[in-house]
């Protein structure tokens, strides 16, 4: 089938990109808004919206071309990335929003700040502004523009401005308000389009003599269709051979780059400052980990299908595996509206990332070096702020070309503070003898560590990844062993100096472990501590089935 584009397909695609623009805007732009309306949508936000929105920042168009395509090649073990993340989850409701909440603060180095020093602060300010431009916007960007060439012949260049522009007017405008209220609309388009391909994926089986489950088994790879799998290799590379998603990566590595992500990430927890109730944003958390459920089964799924269907097609182009499914499978207008969504999961991730940019810049830099800032300034900086970081983010976004491998690139660019991020954070909620000198020497030391294992293994210099290729340590385990180094340095460092003053840890940390789960019940079903247990014990029987 040839890259030409219906007149049906565009109409869907121009009247969704107009309508979700109109949307934005009515939802969110008021012309006398206070910074708190504008950053945090005035602290209003009931839990559904929540849930949705931690769930639509983090699904990106680099997420559904890069499930589907790892679906094609590792199989179903790949949903372990999501799945693991309904853990974090729980933990970001249960263990850390509580102290986010009640600390009435608007950023995550605040937080710090209040725990650890300034130091801290100015420090993970600067890597959440980065990360988001060079990551969160910059490659998504480019990976979304990429799909559009592919699949209707849209230049890229011209997708990427035609996104940006869209995404930053309503942002800018309707502040953290729009970004939920359109990542509410985005969530239930991207799960219907996914959930049609997935169903097409299905229906095409019996064409290629598919007709039951065992049938199914037996035309995948093996171990396809297991997310558990073993941890050594014969096939793998480097000396100790070990499995690149085994089961102890998943199991030890997953929670150093979750808890990073899902519980200390401006741009995922911004969704918990801005709720209602400190109820509304536990429970938003942990919703959210209910939907983390679907892409196994709606994203990972039918990369697994698009190998029986389509692997003499796809062969070894991986990434080719989605595009494939959707101009086979999926008739003309049903093509727009995936393309639609597809178009919903990047622009959730550019509009949140765009908005957390935005309060790093003026909560975290402009406020602590002017405090007497007026409200209408700071939205106007914050405003501001989004405008040049979409920009700078567009420019970046056309050098995506010069990257071997963007998806090996995102997840290993992490290790050069992820491991030390999560150890002061995790630390820092139950150990109150945590002090700001084994926090700073913690993150200092991941970062130096970390720049040194990417400058070898991206490879930054030279041609040889020694740690993934030569010596076969898969990244999961390399950020796994840098938790624990960075531990070991932030417990030696605080009890090596003073402790921290009690004012400096109360209301910021549990007492005793356990406190994290008492208290008085809230509600019933709806108690974030039920709704909890209720998602472990989902969690637990779905690893059973498919072990």
């Amino acid at each position: 089938m040839d890259n030409s584009i219906s007149m049906i397909d565009t109409i869907i695609i121009i009247a969704y990109l107009l309508g979700i623009m109109v949307v934005g805007i009515w939802a969110g732009y008021r012309k006398n808004t206070s910074s708190e309306q504008f950053f945090l949508g005035g602290r209003s936000l009931k839990w559904p919206i929540i849930g949705t929105g931690l769930f639509c920042a983090n699904i990106s168009t680099i997420h559904l071309v890069g499930l589907a395509a790892s679906g094609y090649q590792h199989g179903l073990v790949i949903g372990n990335f999501e799945w693991m993340a309904a853990f974090c989850l729980i933990l970001l409701g249960i263990v850390f929003a509580p102290f986010y909440f009640r600390s009435k603060i608007s950023t995550l180095p605040e937080y710090v700040e209040k725990r650890y020093g300034t130091g801290a602060r100015t420090f993970l300010a600067a890597i959440f502004i980065m990360s988001a431009l060079l990551v969160h916007i910059g490659i998504s960007l480019y990976a979304g523009a990429k799909v559009l060439e592919e699949f209707f012949g849209i230049n890229y260049i011209v997708s990427i401005m035609g996104i940006s522009i869209i995404t930053a007017i309503y942002t800018i405008l309707g502040g953290l308000r729009a970004v939920m209220i359109t990542d509410a609309i985005q969530a239930v388009l991207l799960l219907v389009g996914a959930a049609v391909l997935t169903l097409a994926g299905i229906h095409a089986l019996p064409g290629v003599g598919i007709e039951s489950w065992a049938d199914f088994k037996a035309a995948c790879r093996p171990d396809q269709l297991s997310m558990i799998q073993p941890i050594q290799d014969a096939a793998a590379p480097g000396r100790f051979g070990l499995r690149e998603f085994s089961w102890y990566s998943i199991l030890f590595g997953y929670p150093v780059l979750g808890i990073w992500y899902w519980c200390t990430d401006q741009t995922i927890v911004q969704k918990i400052l801005a709720a209602k109730t400190e109820k509304d944003g536990r429970d938003g958390a942990i919703f959210a980990g209910f939907l983390k459920i679907l892409p196994v089964f709606l994203m990972v799924l039918p990369g697994v299908i698009g190998y029986v269907l389509f692997k003499d097609t796809i062969g070894d182009d991986n990434d080719a595996t989605l595009m494939v499914m959707m101009k086979n499978l999926l008739p003309v207008g049903v093509r727009g509206l995936m393309a639609a969504g597809l178009l919903a999961a990047l622009m959730s991730t550019i509009e949140a990332a765009l908005n957390s940019t935005a309060t790093l810049t003026a909560e975290d830099i402009v406020k602590r070096l002017r405090p007497n800032t007026p409200d209408s300034q700071l939205v106007l900086i914050g405003r501001v702020t989004a405008g040049i970081v979409v920009v700078l983010a567009m420019l970046w976004s056309t050098q995506g070309a010069k990257f071997g491998s963007i998806f090996e690139a995102i997840n290993k660019i992490p290790m050069a503070f992820a491991p030390g991020i999560t150890a002061v954070f995790l630390w820092g909620v139950f150990w109150p003898r945590g002090n700001k000198q084994g926090a700073t020497a913690a993150m200092v030391f991941n970062v130096v560590i970390g720049i040194i294992y990417l400058a070898i293994d991206i490879p930054l210099i030279g041609e040889k990844q020694w740690v993934a290729k030569e010596l076969g340590i898969p990244f999961m385990q390399v950020g796994w062993y840098l938790f624990l180094l960075s531990s070991v340095v932030y417990f030696v460092v605080s009890l090596a100096t003073p402790a921290p003053a009690k004012a400096r840890t109360e209301n910021l940390c549990w007492t005793r472990p356990l406190d994290a789960v008492r208290g008085k019940m809230e509600g019933t079903i709806t108690d974030p501590r039920i709704m909890a247990v209720v998602l472990f014990a989902v969690m637990v029987v779905l690893y059973l089935l498919l072990r």
